[in-house]
């Protein structure tokens, strides 16, 4: 994998294991309860992901915008679909969600680039 991607998913993975050594069982519900809400439903994934994705743009939350790059890709999200979906989050974010866009660019060309 690319860099980015290596050090998001090592920081994240390594960071959620210490949350949940120490998490009391709301946090762990809550945890759970995001984990659930994006499974198949009366949406698909991809439609979720993608949701996921402009909203996280929108309150620009770099860490969430990786994750749902990541969701994205993994539900084979294309790039026609994906430069909508920004177009979308910067219609909606204005141009405060530039910067994001500039990064999430980057990391969905090494999403990609693998």
């Amino acid at each position: 994998m690319g860099q980015l991607i290596d050090d998001f998913e090592a920081y994240r993975s390594k960071m959620n294991g210490r949350i949940m050594e120490s998490a009391n069982t709301n946090i762990k519900r809550f945890f759970a309860l995001d984990t659930t809400t994006y499974a198949d439903g009366a949406l698909d994934v991809k439609t979720k992901e993608l949701l996921g994705l402009v909203a996280s743009m929108v309150l620009r939350c770099d860490d969430c915008i990786k994750y749902h790059l990541g969701k994205c890709h993994e539900a084979g999200v294309n790039h026609d679909e994906m430069n909508e979906v920004f177009m979308i989050a910067n219609l909606v974010g204005g141009s405060i969600v530039i910067p994001h866009y500039r990064r999430a660019v980057e990391y969905w060309d090494e999403l990609n680039a693998q």
